[in-house]
């Protein structure tokens, strides 16, 4: 592709039969060359093609309060917010985590419009020594502890970590318990994880990655999860599906995203739409 095509957005797809929302997203994350969309300009272009609304998520003490504030200004966007796997260690070594995970809460505490806690989870391939994993479950676990107590969803960053993952669910699942919602945010793993993920009742959702012709293993996770579990997003700017991989992702670009996974369930796009709609209420309650 042209070096000049990378500095221009992707166009506009054809727009969804019915309406849905992006389950994740950063609009205020630099992606690549092109100027950020502002929230108004994000929310304008997605409601375009019938992505009539967006979770926006902060994941670093640096941007969790700009994600509240967004939320709080913008009826069509919620916030999810945490401190991401990979800030975590760093946060540890200067004493500060757990003054983080505070502010977390308290901006939750403080918000209606703040409907996850998260992303937490794990991340073995950017954090890769054990030290650091180990500071990362011990906050993953307070973010679990977190979104149990207010009754928050919770948002999980899963990145070459799969056994750990389930493992700590389960784990808390034993004891204290999980909170009620649990979502997998861009999904990376296989069937078989799907199906652990569909037998608890755990949300599944599916980014630009499942678009791509060597994610044989999203190919196959995707008709595993049941209809009333699917969810989906951008994880904007990144991912961005294809015939864009690459280039910056927003909100506007979920419909490539949902016919793909469409296609790859078989299933009527119309009543995917429906589906994945109903999910996000579900998941994180409603807009208004």
């Amino acid at each position: 592709m042209p070096d000049r095509d990378r500095h221009e957005r992707p166009p506009r797809p054809e727009a969804l039969p019915r309406p849905v929302a992006d389950s994740h997203c950063h609009i205020d994350m630099r992606g690549g060359a092109e100027d950020v969309l502002s929230p108004a300009e994000a929310l304008e272009a997605a409601a375009a093609v019938n992505v009539t609304g967006i979770v926006q998520v902060g994941c670093s003490i640096r941007d969790v309060a700009a994600a509240v504030a967004m939320a709080e200004e913008h009826p069509r966007i919620l916030a999810a917010i945490g401190i991401h796997p990979n800030e975590a260690p760093r946060l540890a070594a200067r004493g500060e985590l757990d003054a983080a995970i505070a502010e977390v809460e308290r901006l939750a505490v403080g918000s209606a419009r703040v409907r996850g806690i998260g992303e937490t989870g794990l991340d073995h391939f950017r954090t890769r020594d054990d030290s650091g994993w180990t500071v990362q479950e011990e906050s993953f676990r307070a973010h679990i502890d977190l979104a149990r107590r207010l009754g928050r969803a919770l948002v999980i960053h899963d990145r070459d970590a799969h056994d750990d993952v389930i493992r700590v669910l389960l784990d808390e699942l034993s004891g204290a318990g999980l909170p009620e919602v649990v979502v997998f945010h861009c999904f990376s793993g296989d069937a078989a994880m799907a199906r652990v993920a569909a037998e608890h009742g755990w949300y599944v959702s599916f980014a630009g990655t499942v678009t791509f012709s060597n994610a044989r293993d999203l190919h196959a996770a995707a008709p595993v999860v049941p209809a009333d579990r699917i969810l989906v997003e951008t994880d904007a700017p990144y991912l961005t599906p294809t015939p864009y991989r690459g280039r910056t992702n927003a909100s506007y670009l979920v419909p490539l995203t949902v016919r793909h996974l469409a296609e790859l369930r078989g299933e009527d796009l119309a009543s995917l739409c429906d589906d994945l709609a109903a999910n996000t209420v579900r998941a994180f309650g409603d807009w208004a």
